[in-house]
């Protein structure tokens, strides 16, 4: 990948024939990271959007596959060997979601003189003002702005074919654990939640009495963010005729696929905002295991922060004054749009989707509102003749 020079930026500037061709069929560029929820959601606007697109995988550098890099328009926490080529011509339009994808974005954005269009899902860490448009749930709390477009639950969803074919497959296992099956889909530690083993039992013992309650049983599984110790806790208070799955990478008998076709409820932990919607956009019966918040000062300061700078409800009349105070801060960098993730599961409450952990579960519904038309609306306004001349 080569960095910025002065004959790249040379290169950046196209004959009027491929100025046509941009005209006529715009380049579209998806850059992705490791993320693989980040990454989801970008394929399914891209594949929405239904124009021919060019998959950019970014591979980071070591230090910064959990370091974070600072925040800037930049190659070099990229792995250059390894991620795919960002050389000319530009496209018109990027499509990406997370903060070092972000970055790779940023500076195509300038390579390309400011040509090439950027929408961002998600939360930007500095400069809202130099994206094309910001795609915002309920957990990201953006100021109103035209470039904001602000949805309820983000755009997670899965393949109903791939669910069908995994649950096929996973049926013969479950055939003899008495229904209702209830799923216990595990995450891990994701700020500003704690999750530690005394979360962990008292969780399995809840989801086991409510499962034993229907006479059914418990099915216990664990993602790649489980730490060791909740894995270990939730093996060592696993009931009778439960069954636990320790997730291991690249497993094909991984049973998350099959456990969304064949489970009839659901239990997932708070800090895991992609399962909690891919079940909500299924209509299945859910419930959340709520977490708490780590204990430590600084991480209960931000969120207190977040609360009073970047308030919720834009119709508070204090909301103008401490909004521009938030706004004024985010540009010298001080601080970043903060999220809550907990308001994504006081939407699914509210929206009749999910219940708290220890309800009685909800029944099977209507499958969560798809928003996607909005943001195909919204892409298909950038991409207008009228907005790449």
């Amino acid at each position: 990948m080569a960095p910025a020079t002065h004959e790249t930026l040379q290169n950046s500037s196209e004959p009027a024939a491929e100025n046509a061709a941009r005209k006529a069929a715009p380049r579209i560029w998806l850059l992705i990271g490791d993320k693989l929820g980040d990454n989801a959601q970008v394929e399914i606007i891209a594949e929405a959007l239904g124009l021919p697109f060019e998959r950019k995988l970014l591979s980071l550098q070591t230090p910064y596959v959990l370091g974070k890099p600072r925040f800037e328009p930049s190659l070099h926490h990229l792995d250059s060997a390894r991620s795919a080529s960002l050389v000319p011509p530009w496209p018109d339009l990027i499509l990406t979601a997370g903060r070092r994808p972000a970055m790779a974005a940023l500076w195509v954005h300038q390579q390309s003189g400011g040509r090439s269009k950027l929408v961002l899902i998600g939360r930007p860490k500095r400069w809202l003002e130099r994206f094309d448009l910001v795609i915002s749930t309920v957990q990201q709390r953006l100021p109103e702005q035209p470039n904001v477009l602000r949805l309820g639950l983000p755009l997670m969803r899965l393949d109903a074919t791939a669910i069908a074919a995994a649950a096929a497959d996973f049926a013969p296992q479950l055939a003899e654990m008495p229904r209702p099956l209830t799923a216990l889909l595990v995450g891990g530690a994701t700020e500003p939640f704690a999750f530690h083993a005394a979360q962990a039992r008292q969780i399995v013992a809840t989801a086991q009495t409510m499962a034993a309650r229907q006479g059914g049983s418990l099915y216990v599984s664990t993602s790649r963010r489980t730490p060791r110790e909740v894995s270990e806790a939730l093996a060592a208070a696993l009931p009778p005729g439960a069954r636990l799955y320790r997730w291991q990478a690249e497993d094909e008998t991984n049973p998350y696929l099959g456990l969304l076709g064949l489970a009839d409820q659901f239990v997932v932990t708070g800090d895991s905002t992609s399962m909690l919607v891919e079940i909500a956009r299924l209509g299945r019966p859910l419930a959340i295991a709520e977490l708490p918040l780590r204990p430590s000062p600084w991480t209960r300061l931000q969120q207190a922060l977040a609360r009073q700078l970047h308030p919720p409800s834009f119709g508070d009349p204090n909301a103008g004054r401490l909004q521009s105070l938030g706004n004024a801060l985010y540009r010298l960098g001080l601080v970043g749009y903060s999220r809550d993730l907990t308001a994504v599961h006081r939407l699914l409450i509210e929206r009749g989707l999910a219940v708290r952990l220890g309800e009685p579960f909800p029944a099977a519904g209507r499958p969560a509102d798809d928003e996607l038309p909005q943001v195909v609306e919204r892409l298909q306004t950038l991409l207008s003749p009228q907005a790449r001349s």
